[in-house]
């Protein structure tokens, strides 16, 4: 088999870049949160703990030298930048676990309600601050997808297999009005399976996959190149087609 030139590297560039990009994006994405904590909360903690440090220095000390608590200030304004980086940083991160701990109170969560409803009656803010909120639930609210199975449905229309999740019974309205057994199954989007369709089926019309969930997402992410074990078909077990059948198909909508 003869490559095209340049083909042998950028098969084996491409194979790296899928081994390194999604740690590479990991670290890069810990360490721009963590160097948000320290912009916006960790920078002001370690001004305000210097500015009281010299305060108590100045007090203890009796200094009244204007320039002596100014050259004071100075040096402890620089201990705190060099020495105690990252006490500014330990505090804000221990600021909003405790915060958390707030919020999963009671008291807690009536607060943050009023103080949320408020927001959304903002000018501007109530345009940004839902689409904001979704974003980060998603990525950090503790609620997760409940799976029951995965399956196999004809959908868009008949004749046409997806993918699907079954994550619940169908609604009580539905399943009164239909007499019938119902499953609400997601069908998740390729190459993001984060979107996709929600839709509401008989029990019947589905077929049980023996599939994990991430084999079913490993399955949708690669547009179905990579297939479960054990339902991936050998060459042997593929059907055959006979040239000729295809000739008289041919011929027949000629005539």
């Amino acid at each position: 088999m003869i490559t095209k030139p340049g083909g042998h590297f950028r098969r084996f560039f491409l194979r790296g870049l899928a081994a390194v990009l999604p740690t590479a994006l990991t670290i890069g994405l810990i360490v721009w949160v963590f160097s948000k904590i320290q912009q916006y909360f960790g920078d002001y903690i370690n001004k305000g703990a210097a500015y009281v440090t010299t305060r108590i220095y100045v007090w203890i000390a009796g200094i009244s030298d204007p320039d002596a608590v100014s050259r004071l200030r100075l040096k402890i304004v620089t201990l705190w930048d060099h020495w105690l980086f990252w006490f500014g940083f330990a505090l804000a991160v221990l600021g909003v676990y405790f915060f958390g701990r707030f919020l999963a109170s009671f008291f807690g969560r009536i607060v943050w309600r009023l103080i949320e409803k408020t927001l959304i009656q903002l000018p501007i803010i109530k345009q940004v601050y839902p689409s904001v909120k979704q974003v980060t639930d998603f990525l950090l609210a503790e609620r997760k997808l409940k799976v029951s199975k995965v399956v196999a449905v004809e959908y868009p229309r008949k004749g046409i297999w997806s993918l699907g999740l079954v994550t619940n019974r169908g609604l009580r309205t539905l399943e009164k009005f239909s007499a019938e057994d119902l499953l609400t199954v997601f069908i998740p989007s390729s190459p993001t399976p984060i979107t996709g369709y929600t839709i509401t089926v008989r029990r019947d019309e589905v077929i049980d996959l023996p599939l994990s969930l991430d084999d079913a997402l490993r399955f949708t992410i690669s547009g179905g190149v990579i297939q479960p074990s054990g339902e991936t078909l050998g060459e042997g077990d593929l059907p055959r087609i006979d040239p000729s059948t295809l000739r008289n198909t041919s011929q027949e909508g000629d005539d």
